[in-house]
């Protein structure tokens, strides 16, 4: 679970699952794929979620 810690800027520190499933997600997204700007159009349009650790 992610965790957000305050300081001067906000840091959100992340598990090791929490980064596979961001990968995971951006392969789902982005397998077809076919260049750099068509991967930022998907990415752009897609929304990403961590759940937070209380």
């Amino acid at each position: 679970m992610a965790r957000i810690i305050e300081s001067e800027r906000r840091i959100i520190k992340m598990s090791v699952d929490d980064i596979l499933n961001i990968v995971r997600e951006y392969q789902k997204i982005c397998h077809k794929s076919c260049c750099y700007e068509h991967t930022r159009e998907l990415l752009s349009k897609a929304d990403f979620y961590i759940p937070e650790d209380i």
